[in-house]
């Protein structure tokens, strides 16, 4: 297709991403057969799966067969059994096996990334071999920068830079270049603990071994980015209250994105009403001193801001890997320290607050100003303290028992603070107020 002709893949996946279904399929069968496989890895998975129901065996198969493994893998992750045997069944010997391999590791596992494309030599060779050898398949390695060097039982002894053999005479034998030290990430190794490593050591690429030590593939830093940023995202839209959205928001239908909300909201709503039931066992109180109704917004909203805060820094500092189960009571002494110093602050500007409205005749609090001045701001600082507390021990709960922190959402914490912070706020009100306005 000519309007595609000088564009990158990617630019021209952007493109097709932004067509009507029936042009987009007719433009990709237009495409030369190398473009084909160059501009589906770009491609979103939702619209992968659209094209692959427009071809026909022979361009499905033409497709899949050239498609890196690691990228066919994630293809496949997302199809239903019958279509990942009708697939894996158009591969021709040598991709089959590969994907079969890839196939059955874990879903969450690192083996997952990796691909079987790469350079390997034995360690028996000299340098000038090696770039005939680098000459002969390095076209279809994923990335040159490293050459992995194994044993007669495929068993990984280290790895080269390709900047070591440039430099290096062509009769040099590779046994005098390596010296057995060597980054190497086990197969089954869960994919958050491969980021670590890769983070660590700043590598663009990581030998993928066995147990054994024995060489499986590689994983490249471009395939770590793409899921670091699939987890960041589902982090961020659990925090926020909803479900992950499998698409861009502005690919998303409405019925979609309403449904992924709903959950939450309905959710939270009905953790709110307990809001009310709070308020309306102190009907009493409210009535015989309606001015403490005034501050009720003011007390919970800090409260909540002050769990989302800490809700927002625990859950960050566990993703880097900073805050582990056993940091919990190291946490607590800081939010416990930093809660009564933050509840201090807007304590004593509650307090000013009401009495410079008191003293500028801008409201009038009554003659107990003082007592209410002292609920407020009491107030303030326990509950800013419960919500620091509880804003940054809820990650750590969830963490233990095997469930994703970000799950303690901000709206999550602002509710349940809310709830309990009513509660603090009159229980505190009546201690200053009893035999004065109550």
């Amino acid at each position: 297709m000519d309007t595609f002709k000088d564009l990158h893949p990617a630019d021209i996946a952007e493109a097709l991403s932004d067509m009507k279904k029936k042009d987009r399929n007719l433009a990709f069968l237009k495409l030369t057969p190398e473009k084909k496989v160059e501009v589906f890895a770009f491609l979103e998975i939702p619209l992968q799966q659209e094209i692959v129901k427009s071809l026909a065996d022979k361009e499905y198969a033409e497709v899949l067969n050239n498609l890196e493994p690691d990228d066919r893998t994630e293809l496949f992750e997302s199809f239903p059994d019958e279509l990942i045997k009708y697939s894996i069944n158009l591969l021709n010997n040598e991709e089959k096996q590969i994907a079969l391999n890839l196939i059955g590791y874990k879903e969450d596992s690192i083996a997952r990334l990796m691909t079987p494309l790469y350079i390997q030599i034995k360690q028996n060779r000299t340098v000038d071999q090696v770039f005939k050898h680098i000459k002969k398949y390095g076209k279809k390695a994923e990335t040159l920068n490293y050459i992995y060097v194994v044993d007669e039982n495929n068993v990984l002894i280290d790895d080269l830079k390709i900047g070591e053999l440039l430099l290096s005479e062509p009769e040099t034998p590779i046994t005098d270049l390596i010296d057995y030290n060597f980054v190497a990430i086990i197969s089954t190794t869960p994919m958050e603990e491969a980021f670590d490593i890769f983070e660590k050591y700043d590598r663009s690429a990581l030998p993928i071994i066995t147990e054994n030590g024995v060489l499986v593939g590689i994983v490249t830093f471009d395939d770590i980015l793409d899921r670091i940023k699939e987890r960041d995202t589902e982090d961020i839209h659990k925090f926020g209250g909803m479900e992950e959205l499998d698409l861009s928001y502005t690919k998303t239908p409405l019925i979609e994105l309403v449904r992924k909300r709903a959950g939450w909201l309905i959710i939270l709503f009905i953790g709110e009403m307990m809001t009310a039931s709070a308020m309306s066992y102190y009907d009493g109180e409210i009535e015989k001193a309606v001015v403490l109704a005034l501050f009720v917004p003011l007390i919970i909203s800090s409260g909540g801001n002050s769990g989302s805060q800490a809700a927002s820094l625990i859950i960050r500092a566990m993703a880097l890997g900073d805050l582990k189960l056993s940091d919990w009571w190291y946490v607590m002494k800081k939010e416990i320290a930093s809660g009564l110093m933050l509840g201090g602050v807007l304590g004593l500007i509650g307090f000013g607050r009401i009495m410079l409205w008191q003293e500028l005749g801008i409201y009038d609090y009554g003659e107990y100003w003082i007592h209410i001045g002292l609920s407020v701001s009491v107030s303030l600082l326990f509950i800013v303290l419960w919500g620091t507390l509880s804003g940054s021990i809820i990650p750590f709960i969830l963490r233990k028992f095997g469930m994703d922190p970000a799950t303690a959402s901000a709206p999550f914490v602002a509710t349940l603070v809310d709830v309990s912070g009513l509660i603090i706020y009159f229980s505190i009100a009546a201690f200053f107020l009893t035999g004065k306005l109550l």
